[in-house]
């Protein structure tokens, strides 16, 4: 089994829900007011160690209430914050969450986050990573200290994952260094400029991702599923169609438990059967790193479907 190493946001997560979202100049009333720890990295970390992999998180939080909660979950959820640091220079990420009907909007301060240096993740690395490891992250941390991060690992021979969330432009030099490129439809039109709409634009945008280095890409289309290229071929895997309840986590609930199956040495097309399910429990609940499923009820859960 390989190590995961996630490099990645700390917030607190302030969820409300309402009817409907707020138009401009609204106020509204909402309720079931959530505050739990979340972030893209740690309730990613959160789901790769509820799958059983060995997950290390490395990050910063501010000396706040906020930052020793999320520290608190970590150690609860079997995540290592041995390499979470804390900094009196800002304040703990914040993440605002409005929920409607089974979708969500957030807003976000990432304080502590960007506090985070290149130079303590590359040591992270050095600490930690060994050939064939895991490193994870995505792109709610400084973007240097994240785009650095990734080629310090490739070159120490990790197996190298980008969650491009919350997504912005990547530099050229970035993509020999992905092994595993993960991107939502809309990221993917923002990045590559190609809407993933059918079989023929989806692998165009894969294919794009490949010709400038990435080794596979991952596409997640919500309802339709995911898909990927394997030996030049358009490999898609279905989703697994539930009552929405709440999507704030389940992006992260399928990367996580897509890193954590290939850590396992699963293939890339079974490790996305597995996450798509993962992502399925997530949106059946509420929060974010409660709502990360364990390896039992995914197994569980695939098996019901696959009899069904």
């Amino acid at each position: 089994m390989a190590k995961v190493i996630v490099f990645g946001s700390l917030n607190m997560d302030i969820s409300v829900e309402c009817d409907d979202f707020p138009k401009r100049g609204e106020t509204i009333t909402g309720g079931g007011l959530l505050m739990t720890p979340g972030g893209k990295g740690t309730c990613q970390a959160v789901e790769c160690a509820r799958m059983g992999a060995d997950t290390f998180m490395v990050g910063k939080v501010g000396d706040d209430q906020y930052g020793r909660q999320i520290v608190a979950a970590l150690t609860k959820h079997g995540v290592s914050p041995m390499n979470v640091s804390i900094t009196r220079r800002a304040a703990t990420g914040v993440a605002l969450i409005t929920r409607a009907k089974g979708d969500k909007t957030i807003v976000t301060d990432p304080g502590a986050n960007y506090k985070m240096t290149y130079a303590e993740v590359r040591a992270a690395i050095h600490g930690l990573g060994q050939r064939g490891n895991i490193f994870l992250a995505q792109l709610g941390c400084d973007p240097d200290a994240t785009f650095e991060s990734i080629k310090c690992a490739k070159r120490n021979e990790l197996y190298t994952v980008l969650n491009a969330s919350p997504v912005q432009s990547l530099p050229l030099d970035l993509y020999p260094s992905l092994d595993l490129l993960c991107v939502n439809a809309t990221e993917c039109r923002s990045i590559c400029g190609i809407a993933p709409m059918n079989d023929g634009s989806i692998k165009e945008a894969i294919d794009w991702f490949g010709e400038r280095g990435v080794g596979s890409t991952v596409i997640t289309l919500g309802s339709q599923g995911s898909a990927t290229v394997i030996d030049g071929k358009l490999v898609k895997v279905p989703a697994y169609h539930v009552s929405v309840v709440d999507t704030t986590a389940a992006g992260d609930a399928y990367v996580g438990e897509l890193v954590a199956h290939l850590a396992f040495d699963g293939t890339l097309e079974e490790s996305m059967k597995y996450a798509s399910a993962a992502a399925a429990i997530c949106i059946t609940r509420v929060g974010a790193q409660e709502t990360m499923p364990r390896w039992d009820e995914v197994e569980e859960f695939v098996k019901m479907r696959e009899q069904a």
